[in-house]
């Protein structure tokens, strides 16, 4: 599916990564490095395609007719309308946790393809509901699975996932990273 392309993917994910593997996607990574900064006055939903977007424009090579750069950005939205992005370091990642705890949230993932003639952004989201965490709980989480690299610091498909997420109400695979209905349908759309 899809071998009339040579997907480029911007993103050092490894949970990217392994969807597209599990999806049946030959890709090459290519290295994209952004500040991840967005204008305040955006919705949840604006900021993951903004940096979506931003991503892709980042990428400065002159592709090949039958080339796709997929871009992508996941956060977390509280119900309050406060967005978590990647925790700077541990304590920052046991705060969002904390905020986190016994409460529902919203995960945005957007996904932006680009080729050498048109461009694509759509997104997806989920609501994900964690029963409460004991403090205890979230500091062996965060000691011993270091969620650094992950939107609102946890992974679903990782030991606080296992334990302590209620429900979800929506894609599993955009909680993990890559909403991959939503990519299979943009690339066929891009076809």
């Amino acid at each position: 599916m899809f071998s009339n392309y040579e997907i480029l993917l911007g993103s050092n994910s490894p949970r990217r990564k392994e969807l597209l593997k599990l999806m049946g996607i030959k890709f090459t990574y290519v290295n994209i490095n952004v500040k991840e900064i967005y204008p305040e006055n955006l919705s949840p939903v604006q900021i993951a395609r903004y940096l979506s977007l931003l991503k892709s424009r980042q990428y400065n090579k002159k592709m090949a007719n039958k080339q796709i750069l997929l871009t992508a950005d996941t956060i977390v939205c509280l119900s309050s309308g406060k967005v978590l992005g990647k925790p700077k370091n541990k304590q920052s990642a046991i705060n969002m946790l904390n905020l986190l705890s016994g409460k529902k949230h919203k995960v945005i993932t957007a996904i932006t393809l680009t080729n050498n003639k048109k461009q694509l952004t759509k997104s997806c989201s989920t609501t994900v509901c964690f029963n409460p965490i004991k403090k205890k709980y979230i500091n062996f989480y965060v000691k011993k699975f270091n969620p650094i690299d992950k939107a609102g610091a946890y992974g679903i498909q990782e030991w606080i996932g296992l334990h302590f997420i209620k429900k979800i109400d929506g894609s599993y695979f955009n909680v993990v990273g890559l909403p991959t209905h939503l990519l299979k349908e943009m690339l066929e759309d891009f076809s």
